[in-house]
């Protein structure tokens, strides 16, 4: 069945390609090459501005930890939407994954905050699986339901079991909008890797430094649960690129009639997905509960839409999420460790790029992107030329400007899962 899956499922998707344009892919040579001069670019910015945040160990240890939630977003609506359904309750579900991290971290633990982080998350999953698969409820629909049941449910629960008087909770710090205090969870350090990368650092030399900066961030004062995040990449990757069960599961996403029969359960597999996604977004929302030690009101911040904008720009691939949520997390990390200043020395990055990029379209022969592209860098440079820094409001707004901007370059490029948010019924191709 296996077999006859595969060659059926390629069928369809060689079908979709020939009415597609087909893009080169990156190979490892360019992607370093690409890394390289991202590096060396910011290096130079670095020493034209002045601003040492650009390339600092902080502001890149801070980015790394704002795009794990971000990430374990992305990565949880992309195994929802492999499998046909739009996930837009991810939102929720990341508040349900904070507000049980709290609940049972402060009384027992971070790792088992952790546990029940994903199990609050993937009841949010099951809620949206019962609407949509087995009611066919609209997708949409369902996600905003569950973002607003899980925003209430969680109000009254907080006031229920954190603020209630005489209770435990309350007596050691929990209120109405607020968890007690949950212990610190350990961190992990490369030995002799991150203190060389610190002496690097130190020196200050062009490029060199600025990259051993950089790079320490991945090496030092890790979360544990970074490095579980990063371990769900990849095995994401191995299961629903290189398993049987990925095939099914995809499949279900790009043409259910045909995998039903050749035997696949649609229900199940779509089941499983959606519960899956609920569990990482939950994942996500325990890490923000275990950052601050608290589980906290209003704690995600939109990070599940934003999740949701990884997921589009990294076109419902692993590797493209993980990049996107980098994005988010460089602007997030920025805005809370560089302020104005390293936003203000950004902005001639943006203008660097613009101009790239369009140079680039008029290359290709798209004129009239081209021309937009460099004409918005151009004016972006004259904005940094004219100012000193930016103010505190557009700052603060930066990881969802850029969520825009980033969202604008990434539509020309995507593959949609083709029977995404599509009503399925079981039976429906006899």
């Amino acid at each position: 069945m296996s077999t006859n899956l595969s060659a059926k499922f390629s069928e369809s998707l060689t079908e979709r390609g020939r009415n597609q344009k087909r893009h080169r892919k990156l190979t490892w040579p360019w992607i370093l090459l690409l890394v390289a001069g991202g590096l060396l670019l910011l290096s130079a910015l670095r020493v034209v501005t002045g601003v040492d945040s650009l390339t600092s160990f902080g502001v890149y240890s801070t980015a790394l930890s704002w795009a794990v939630p971000i990430g374990l977003a992305g990565l949880g609506g992309l195994w929802s939407e492999r499998a046909g359904v739009i996930n837009i309750g991810l939102e929720g579900m990341m508040v349900m994954g904070t507000f049980t991290a709290g609940w049972i971290g402060w009384q027992h633990g971070p790792w088992a905050a952790v546990v029940a982080g994903m199990l609050g998350g993937a009841l949010g999953g099951l809620i949206h699986a019962l609407a949509t698969v087995t009611f066919g409820v609209d997708h949409i629909v369902s996600g905003v339901a569950v973002n607003i049941l899980a925003l209430g449910l969680t109000q009254f629960l907080a006031k229920l079991w954190f603020a209630a008087p005489g209770s435990e909770a309350a007596a050691v710090g929990g209120n109405d909008r607020q968890s007690p205090k949950i212990e610190d969870m350990s961190q992990f350090s490369v030995p002799w890797l991150a203190d060389g990368l610190r002496s690097l650092e130190e020196q200050n030399w062009f490029f060199v430094s600025d990259t051993a900066g950089i790079a320490r961030a991945a090496v030092d004062g890790v979360s544990w649960v970074t490095l579980l995040a990063a371990g769900l990449f990849v095995l994401t990757f191995f299961v629903l690129w290189r398993s049987s069960f990925g095939l099914r599961l995809r499949s279900c996403g790009e043409n259910p009639v045909a995998a039903e029969s050749l035997g696949v359960n649609v229900y199940t597999y779509k089941y499983a997905a959606i519960t899956m996604s609920g569990a990482l977004a939950g994942l996500g929302g325990a890490f923000l509960a275990l950052y601050v030690h608290y589980y906290q009101e209003g704690q995600t911040g939109g990070r599940g839409y934003i999740g949701l904008a990884t997921m589009i720009f990294g076109n419902w691939r692993p590797g493209g999420v993980a990049m996107g949520a980098g994005i988010f997390g460089f602007m997030d990390g920025t805005q809370l460790r560089g302020g104005g200043p390293t936003i203000h020395a950004l902005l001639l990055v943006f203008a660097v790029l613009l101009v790239g990029y369009g140079l680039w379209k008029l290359y290709k022969g798209s004129r009239n992107a081209g021309l937009v592209a460099v004409t918005f860098g151009v004016a972006v440079a004259l904005w940094y030329a004219v100012t000193d820094t930016v103010p505190r409001e557009l700052v603060e707004a930066s990881p969802y400007l850029t969520t825009l901007l980033v969202l604008c370059l990434a539509t020309q490029r995507l593959r949609v899962p083709k029977t995404i948010g599509k009503p399925y019924r079981k039976g429906q191709g006899t």
